[in-house]
């Protein structure tokens, strides 16, 4: 199975890119995320929606709005208010926990690596086939 993220900004106005991703898929929702980290003294948070895998092919999307959403719990924000909405409509749970910041890895790859790991260690997605 390949499991891949898809970043689509950092959340500004491709946020509303995400809700419409959604909600055209929403019978392939499997998971929506919040994740939030800290950088240069800011509360931040990237919104994460996991696909079920295609068939054919195995491939599993996650769609990212990385790092440019203040994080709610400190700074209440309409884009987490739209998120929530989403997944009220997609009838998903939003699972919210912290992660390091992308800045503290060399490559934006590595990082998308090591969250694909934390979601497959937690079971929120496949393991690796």
């Amino acid at each position: 199975m390949i499991q891949r993220f898809i970043e689509l900004g950092e959340g500004y106005s491709d946020i509303y890119e995400l809700i419409e991703l959604t909600r055209a898929n929403k019978h392939r929702v499997s998971k929506m995320f919040v994740l939030n980290t800290k950088h240069n003294g800011r509360d931040l948070s990237s919104f994460i929606v996991a696909l079920h895998p295609t068939d054919p092919g195995k491939f599993q999307a996650l769609y990212i709005c990385r790092e440019g959403i203040p994080n709610h719990e400190v700074t209440p924000n309409k884009r987490y208010e739209l998120f929530t909405q989403l997944a009220t409509e997609v009838e998903q749970q939003i699972i919210s926990f912290d992660v390091k910041h992308s800045s503290m890895f060399g490559e934006k790859e590595l990082y998308f690596q090591h969250l694909i790991g934390i979601l497959r260690m937690n079971r929120y997605i496949p393991p690796m086939q």
